[in-house]
């Protein structure tokens, strides 16, 4: 039985997490769960999974908590703030911490699970874009495993195995393109934060919603796979594919071609994650080729989508800035949901963050020169925004 603690518990990943956990409650068992501000959804977790220690980030939102499970016949610890995120992920004998939390804020918990000699089952994709230099190095020092949570990434993960690094020659990450695959260029000036949210495969949370309509994420998927698989960005390569069946590839030095395939089911790739090297057996639906009929596929048109080719460059520049870009989206991707901004500001916004950052000319940040780019990043992209 894998012991196992879920960093945003109340989120989309962990929700997931959650129900595959109590699918199979015989092959995993919760030990930690956080959220940063629903306590009423982690109440009911604590209830249902009786987890030994909770976090809450908003420290305003505990002592309600600690009324609520006042009424239960058992107590976990309860801590509070960024610290209480981080003391769940380094705590006790927990095996596998699944990093759930959106955005940058994951970052600094995933570093400390790590020197605390815990597995990582990633799901933050910051965790690697804007941490990468930092995290890979405590990786190796640490001798843990960084487990790949997200389908493309899972895909290619699941693809690799049994296959020598060298034989590696290329990636290709899918792309379902978002909720304005079918819309004109030109009809992108006047969509709504709710057109954006609407897409056609699968269901996640606002801020991946809006990425995937920009496509950033896949840019910052790019950018992932080139620290997960230590591949150049000159081989990683993207392609709209909007059935979401095939969801990532790889290409091998004698031009086979690899694909892991399923429906667009996130629990799939979590499980996978959660129960490696094993296979578990589900009783989920089989994947059904001759009912889906056609598999279909295209370039990506990057004057539509900016984004990817943002991504690029500042994969390619490295340093800290591919932490610039990923922290001026996640403040831009908020303006845009918060309905300050229209959507195509905020390819517009992020490149001229990235044009203002002066880098230290270092190759090899350390983590305070990413905690400081982040900070500068999103500063300056609140000011952008304001001054628009």
């Amino acid at each position: 039985m894998k012991k196992i603690s879920i960093l945003g518990s109340t989120g989309s990943i962990g929700t997931q997490t959650l129900d595959i956990i109590h699918q199979y409650h015989e092959q995993f068992k919760v030990i930690g769960l956080t959220t940063h501000s629903n306590i009423e959804l982690l109440f009911t977790q604590i209830k249902q999974f009786r987890p030994e220690i909770v976090a809450v980030a908003n420290e305003g939102k505990v002592q309600s908590l600690r009324d609520m499970i006042s009424t239960l016949d058992y107590s976990p610890i309860i801590i509070d703030g960024k610290k209480g995120i981080i003391e769940v992920a380094c705590y006790g004998d927990t095996e596998i911490i699944v990093t759930g939390i959106v955005g940058c804020a994951g970052l600094l918990p995933t570093i400390e699970a790590i020197k605390a000699g815990k597995d990582i089952a990633l799901a933050n994709k910051e965790t690697l874009i804007a941490g990468g230099p930092v995290v890979l190095p405590l990786i190796k020092k640490y001798g843990v495993k960084l487990l790949p949570a997200d389908s493309e990434h899972s895909a290619i993960f699941q693809c690799l195995q049994g296959i020598n690094d060298k034989d590696l020659r290329r990636i290709i990450l899918t792309a379902s393109g978002g909720a304005f695959r079918d819309v004109p260029t030109k009809k992108l000036q006047s969509v709504t934060v709710e057109d954006a949210l609407k897409h056609p495969n699968w269901s996640m949370g606002k801020k991946i919603t809006i990425d995937s309509a920009t496509l950033m994420n896949k840019g910052l998927e790019v950018i992932e796979a080139h620290f997960l698989f230590n591949v150049d960005y000159q081989n990683i390569d993207i392609v709209i594919h909007p059935q979401s069946i095939i969801h990532s590839l790889i290409e091998l030095q004698d031009t086979s071609v690899l694909a892991q395939l399923g429906w667009p089911d996130m629990r799939l790739p979590l499980l996978y994650t959660l129960s490696w090297p094993e296979r578990i057996s589900t009783n989920w639906k089989q994947l059904d080729l001759a009912k889906i009929s056609n598999l279909t596929f295209q370039e990506p048109d990057y004057d539509k989508y900016p984004c990817i080719s943002l991504a690029y460059a500042a994969g390619n520049t490295g340093g800290a800035m591919p932490a610039v870009l990923n922290a001026a989206n996640e403040q831009v991707v908020t303006s845009f949901l918060n309905k300050e901004i229209a959507f195509l500001d905020i390819p517009r916004i992020i490149e001229k963050t990235c044009d203002l950052f002066i880098p230290n000319n270092s190759s090899q940040p350390t983590l305070d020169d990413i905690l400081e780019a982040d900070r500068w990043a999103r500063e300056t992209a609140s000011m952008l925004v304001k001054n628009r």
